[in-house]
Order: structure tokens, then C-alpha cells, then sequence
């Protein structure tokens, strides 16, 4: 009766069971019927079933739909399917797509570049704004710092840096310091490697060596706008080394700073191949070694000049113009710049213009250019004025010629001033022309500061000298000769002319020449 009534009551509950068949097998039970599974499964464990039952056709459900909504491209894609049968939840597209993918994004950002202009063939390899939207973001910070494409095509790499992390950062940077914001543009076309660079690791610790070099801080950012490129060198490199040969050849350690200041360049010129090989030509050529630190200390910017392009060259051509060699030392003392101009045409032209209007032969002008090398630099149209105003005093073509080869100075002088004190030698003195043809060096000294008072000693003692004896000597050496009852001719003077020996005043804090035997070995 029992098992009748259990059969009996079997209706309901096999049809209740038989959907849950294919998960039980899903799961891994044996195959068994209803009936059987109805009879020995407890009623716990028949709901604890019905319950994974559902879930396992809710999940099914959810995949199946989800599958569905996938769009069309990623149904066309092959994708990797985890073991186990069913489809995956998790889908990606594979390596190969990946780089094909990346491939038509760069090429997207390569058309736009060559559609305004740039050329990206040096860009491949540089990591690069994955969007056109970027790289014309990029491209429109660049311009507004004034940045046009072709400056873009000639550092294309600067297309790599990212506005936010590198761009503004050193700007920026670059403002605190104090360079402007006009000299950008210059600055960036010149040296836009420094967008590259890191500002704590890079930049900070070159403004901390120049500011070490007793450069000002102040005068930091007009170092960097004259020569941004200082901030990519090395500091144990060209810049420690060029500094301590200067030193080394007697350029004071006081004067570092002003030296670097005017001239930065010397931070980037190798010691084996620039300096010294200027420096030792300079000493060759007459100059004392001391003499060339003092020249440097006061002109840096002869270090710029070309050994081979200008210098040796110029030199020759003061000597193919009738210049002694013996002479060379002493004016390139007086006027450093004639080695580093374009020379030979500029002395051709005032050769021939002295030679038109004061019949100046070649050796004369030789002896003009000795006295004052400054007259190749000298325009035509003030050269003119200063000859028509000897004339207009009454001197003869043959006067005005002796006495510009005398002092060629003349040409050279404030004219107001000139015609002051001719009519104080006129008016005043009441001298012959002849006594400033003979001492055309008259015009140079001061009016009121030398002459006048000298001429009133001289008149009030009633003494008869020339104006060499009177002018060229120091107030000391005059005060002596006023002393005198007669006038010696022995100490009269023969005509200024340079002393080299100005050049070398002692200091207290010369150093030791350690680099004069200096080897560029490591220099490179």
C-alpha cells in the first residue's frame, strides 16, 4: 500500500522534473529517471535543483543575448574563445589586430600632417598622439609660440612631446627664470631640443653650474636668449674645460662671469680645436699670452672668430696692404675686430679712396692703418667731411696728406669740436698751420681739459715750444718740464703709439698657467 501510493502520486512531480533532465547531465549526475530521482532525493535536495536549474537557464539566457547585441564589425573579427565549450564572456581582439588597428591611426595622423604641410618620414619609431584631434592640438601650441611649419620641419621630432608633460613644463620653467616671452620663438628655433628635456634633471643643474660661474642671476636669462643651446651640454664636459683653460692663460677668476655673461658661446667651444688654437696663433703672431687673456677679458667674442675662415686670412691681407709685421701685435691690440671682418674688400676701398682724394700712396696708407686700424671700418661720407673741413681751415692737399697720415685720427674726431679748438690755436694761440701739420695730434687733446691751461702756463712764463713739447707728455711730466729754464730737446717725444705693456696690468689673483701644456684628449 505504500509503495501504491507513492506510485500513485507520481503524476504531478514527474512532469515537474522531467525539464531538468539536461542540467542534471550538464552538471555530471548519472542518468536516471524521474521516478527514480523523485525516490531517493530528499525534498531539500530536490529544491536546492530547481533553484540551479533556473540559474543555469537565466545565464543561458543572458549569453545568448548578449551575443546578439554584439555589432556587426566585432561579429566579423576572430576571437579567442576560452576552453570549456560555450562562448566566451571574455572577447579581445588579438595581437595582430591590435597592431593593424594602431597602423590605420597612425596613418590617420600621417595624412593630416602631410595635408598642412609637415613631413613625417623622420617620425617613425617616435611614439605619437594616437588621434588627428591630439596632434592638432600639439601643432596649434606650437604656433601659438610662433612656430611656423617649416620650423616644424626642420626639428620634426618636436612633434613627439606632449603639451601637458613636456611643453608647458619647461616654458615655464624658462619664465621663472626671467627669459621673455617675445624671445621664444627665437629660442625654440634655435635649440627645440630643450622641449625634450626634464626640468629637474636636464635644466635645473646647468642654471645652478652658469650661476656658480659668478654669472648673475640676473643676467641668467640674457645668457639663455643668446645661446639656448647652453642647456643641453654636459657639465663635466666643454663647458668645465673651456673655462679652466681660460684661467689657465690668465683670464682672472673675477672676470669669468662678465666673460661668459657677453659671450656664452665659450660654454660650447672645445679647448683643442678652437681656443687654444686661436690663443697660440695670437702669441705667434707677437702678442703676449698675457696680453691675449686681457684682449678675451675685454672682447670675448674674438673667440668667435674663424682661425682658418678669418683671422689667418686677414692678417695676410694686412700685410699684402703694406702693414710691418712687426706693427701686426699692436694693431690687433688697438682693434681686435680687424682679424674677424670681412677685411680685404674694406681695405681695398679706403686704399682707393685716400689714394682719389688725398693722393695717399700704398705705403702710406700702410702707416694709416698701423696708427689707427679703426679707419677700414670708417664710411665714406664722414671721411669726406673731415677732408673738406682741413680745406676749408686753409691747409694745401699736401698738408692735409701729411697730417692724415700723421694722425689719422683726424678723420675720425667730433668736427665741432675740431673747429673749437682750431680757432683757439688761431684766435688764442696765434700759431702758424704749419706747427699742426708738424703735431697734427693737436685736434685729439681735450680743449678745456689739457690745452687751454697748458697754454696759459706756457704764455705766462713766456716760453717758445712746440706743440709736441707742450701736449704729449702726462700732467706730471709737464709740471716738471715747467720747472726747467731752458727747453731739452732730448725729451721731446716722438708721436703717440700703443703701448702693448697697457694690456698686462698685474693682478693679485692670477693663477698659475696649469694649462699651458693642455690636452684635448678628453676633450671630445
Amino acid at each position: 500500500m505504500r509503495a501504491m501510493s507513492i506510485s500513485g502520486g507520481t503524476t504531478a512531480p514527474a512532469s515537474l522534473f522531467a525539464p531538468t533532465e539536461m542540467p542534471i547531465l550538464a552538471l555530471g549526475y548519472s542518468k536516471l529517471s524521474a521516478t527514480a530521482l523523485a525516490l531517493r532525493l530528499p525534498c531539500n535536495c530536490m529544491r536546492r535543483m530547481r533553484l540551479v536549474t533556473k540559474l543555469k537557464y537565466s545565464v543561458a539566457d543572458r549569453t545568448s543575448s548578449a551575443s546578439s547585441h554584439v555589432d556587426s564589425p566585432a561579429e566579423s573579427r576572430p576571437v579567442s574563445r576560452r576552453r570549456g565549450g560555450g562562448s566566451s564572456l571574455y572577447i579581445r581582439p588579438s595581437l595582430s589586430v591590435m597592431k593593424k588597428d594602431r597602423e590605420e591611426m597612425r596613418e590617420k595622423v600621417y595624412e593630416f600632417l602631410r595635408g598642412i604641410g609637415i613631413v613625417p618620414d623622420e617620425l617613425d619609431g617616435l611614439e605619437l598622439p594616437v588621434t588627428v584631434d591630439v596632434m592638432r592640438e600639439r601643432i596649434d601650441f606650437l604656433h601659438s609660440l610662433g612656430l611656423t611649419i617649416e620650423d616644424i620641419n626642420n626639428y620634426p621630432l618636436v612633434l613627439g612631446c606632449s603639451v601637458k608633460k613636456n611643453m608647458i613644463p619647461v616654458l615655464d620653467y624658462l619664465g621663472k627664470l626671467g627669459v621673455r616671452k617675445s624671445t621664444f620663438t627665437q629660442f625654440l628655433r634655435r635649440y627645440p631640443q630643450v622641449l625634450h628635456a626634464s626640468v629637474v634633471v636636464d635644466l635645473v643643474p646647468v642654471i645652478k653650474y652658469l650661476e656658480g660661474m659668478d654669472i648673475k642671476p640676473n643676467d641668467i636669462p640674457r645668457v639663455l636668449e643668446r645661446y639656448p643651446e647652453v642647456l643641453g651640454f654636459k657639465l663635466e664636459g666643454t663647458m668645465s674645460t673651456s673655462v679652466a683653460y681660460l684661467v689657465g692663460i690668465g683670464v682672472s677668476r673675477r672676470e669669468v662671469g662678465g666673460v661668459l655673461t657677453r659671450y656664452p658661446e665659450i660654454l660650447g667651444m672645445r679647448v683643442g680645436r678652437i681656443i687654444k688654437p686661436f690663443v697660440e696663433f695670437l702669441e705667434s703672431s707677437g702678442i703676449p699670452r698675457l696680453a691675449v687673456a686681457r684682449l678675451i677679458e675685454k672682447k670675448p667674442y674674438i673667440l668667435g672668430f674663424g682661425l682658418d675662415e678669418k683671422v689667418k686670412p686677414n692678417v695676410k691681407s694686412l700685410e699684402e696692404f703694406n702693414v710691418r709685421r712687426t706693427l701686426l701685435p699692436s694693431i690687433i691690440a688697438q682693434y681686435p675686430d680687424i682679424i674677424g671682418i670681412d677685411l680685404e674688400p674694406k681695405l681695398a676701398n679706403q686704399r682707393s679712396l685716400l689714394n682719389t682724394v688725398l693722393d695717399v700712396d700704398p705705403n702710406d696708407f700702410g702707416r694709416i692703418v698701423e696708427k689707427m686700424p679703426q679707419v677700414v671700418s670708417l664710411t665714406k661720407g664722414p671721411m669726406l667731411k673731415h677732408v673738406d673741413f682741413l680745406k676749408d681751415c686753409g691747409f694745401s692737399l699736401e698738408q692735409m696728406r701729411k697730417m692724415i697720415v700723421g694722425c689719422p685720427q683726424l678723420l675720425a674726431l667730433n668736427i665741432d669740436i675740431m673747429k673749437l679748438s682750431f680757432d683757439y690755436f688761431q684766435i688764442d694761440m696765434k700759431r702758424s698751420l704749419e706747427d699742426l701739420v708738424i703735431f697734427p695730434a693737436f685736434f685729439t687733446y681735450g680743449l678745456e681739459s689739457t690745452v687751454k691751461p697748458r697754454h696759459k702756463v706756457i704764455a705766462k712764463k713766456g716760453l717758445k715750444c712746440s706743440l709736441s713739447w707742450m701736449l704729449n707728455c702726462s700732467d706730471e711730466k709737464f709740471e716738471q718740464r715747467m720747472e726747467y729754464d731752458t727747453i731739452d730737446m732730448e725729451e721731446m717725444e716722438t708721436e703717440p703709439s700703443f703701448d702693448m705693456n697697457s694690456l698686462m696690468q698685474p693682478r693679485n689673483d692670477e693663477s698659475g698657467s696649469d694649462y699651458e701644456d693642455y690636452d684635448d684628449s678628453d676633450d671630445d
